[in-house]
């Protein structure tokens, strides 16, 4: 018993209370998030759209989400970090009830589209915040027991969300409007604003020059290519997986509780993570997550019943869990702490441009190549991600190191160039 305390002491102690607020937001939010889960699903069997047109919608899901993580990443610099996220919570929960109601393939299309902007805008915003308030020694134990939270939420809503569609598939949607404004109520009653005016670099905010700082940034926007190759293999669980079972015989129910399978071993297995990573190259530890995810997916060409769709999930969900906290402590590193919300912003981009491309792509894959190319492809993939990493990491910890080496701080000036730095918001 003393062991088992030591170890939650070790895991959970001595993190700021902000955080617990911004970890409640999160285990609430993904408690009710129904909607991506299940909306290839609900589109071709709810809605009558064909495998394309579903891939349509959710890649314009993305679309939306790669201009909210690029707007919400700038607004988190140059607004704060509370409002970005409060504007982005209630205007993903207006838009999800919206989508909810929308009946033609455009209106469908326009509320996804809008839904993927004010949904991922709060992205950048989330994870500076994040940054902001825990120190850096305990942020690999911070961002695992935040990654938990999400899968506990997710591996509930999964199942949940199974039973509620036998109900009608517009509860979904109500549900998760409400749950993400709760989350907007926990932020703006808890949370205050964390954005600093002080930084080891001078920048001049509203300038072109924040953007040119970030493509000038080699070694940065190659992880973030590489987390873009990651997730176009990941995201097919959402887009393609459903259509796979689907084809397969197996109900929307049974989706659900496979696909619960992932956040059921994450909540069960991340919290060891940390201790189970600490001290070992991050460059490895991502090879190995690239390789376990593709394997994982590829073994998804030969399943043909829940049991092995089952098992798949497990073992990608695997490398998932190792890639999560090595990925969100580097880029903690290697983002500069002026440009915190832009760069936050761009490595979201990765996500919201394979969220964009992916399902587009898998769709077509599958349509003209067939099953088993998708799914073989994937595994591909993760192969040659984990080869990139051995490869790109010692430069990726070189500039880590640069960036935590301490510099005299200097204000942070507004596009107007005047002299004193700008107050931060309250």
């Amino acid at each position: 018993m003393r062991t088992v305390r030591s170890w939650f002491r070790d895991t959970t102690g001595g993190l700021p209370r902000a955080f617990w607020y911004l970890w409640t937001g999160t285990l609430v939010n993904r408690l009710g998030s129904f909607v991506l889960v299940f909306l290839a699903i609900y589109l071709t069997r709810e809605r009558g759209f064909s495998p394309s047109q579903a891939g349509l919608v959710l890649g314009l899901w993305g679309v939306g989400g790669a201009v909210g993580t690029t707007v919400g990443g700038t607004l988190t610099d140059r607004w704060g970090r509370r409002p970005t996220l409060l504007t982005a919570h209630v205007g993903a929960a207006a838009m999800m009830l919206a989508l909810g109601f929308a009946r033609p393939l455009w209106t469908v299309a326009a509320g996804a589209l809008l839904l993927g902007l004010f949904a991922e805008a709060a992205r950048p915003a989330f994870g500076a915040m994040m940054i902001d308030v825990v120190p850096a020694k305990d942020r690999l134990r911070a961002f695992s027991l935040n990654y938990w939270a999400i899968n506990l939420g997710f591996a509930c809503a999964a199942v949940l969300a199974g039973l509620a569609a036998q109900a009608g598939y517009l509860l979904l949607f109500v549900v998760d409007a409400a749950t993400t404004l709760v989350t907007a109520l926990i932020i703006f009653t808890r949370v205050r604003e964390t954005r600093t005016v002080t930084a080891t670099v001078t920048v001049r905010t509203g300038e072109p020059g924040a953007l040119r700082t970030i493509l000038a940034d080699r070694v940065f926007l190659g992880f973030v290519l590489l987390n873009l190759f990651a997730a176009l293999v990941f995201l097919q669980h959402i887009s393609m997986l459903p259509i796979a079972m689907g084809d397969s015989g197996l109900s929307p129910a049974t989706y659900g509780s496979v696909i619960a399978l992932n956040g059921v071993l994450i909540v069960a297995g991340q919290l060891f993570v940390p201790r189970l990573i600490r001290g070992r190259s991050r460059s490895h530890v991502l090879a190995l997550a690239s390789v376990v995810m593709g394997v994982g997916f590829g073994l998804t060409a030969f399943a043909d019943g829940a049991w092995f769709y089952g098992l798949t999930v497990l073992i990608w969900t695997v490398g998932e869990m190792l890639n999560s906290p090595s990925n969100a402590t580097l880029i903690a590193e290697l983002s500069p702490a002026a440009l915190r919300g832009r760069y936050q912003g761009v490595f979201s981009l990765s996500w919201q441009a394979a969220a964009a491309v992916g399902p587009v792509l898998g769709g077509l894959v599958r349509e003209h190549a067939g099953n088993s190319a998708l799914w073989l492809g994937c595994a591909v993939i993760g192969g040659l991600a984990a080869v990139a990493h051995l490869v790109s990491g010692p430069a990726r910890e070189r500039r880590a190191t640069a960036l935590r080496a301490p510099a005299a701080p200097v204000a942070v000036v507004p596009p107007a160039a005047a002299p004193a730095p700008v107050p931060a918001a309250s």
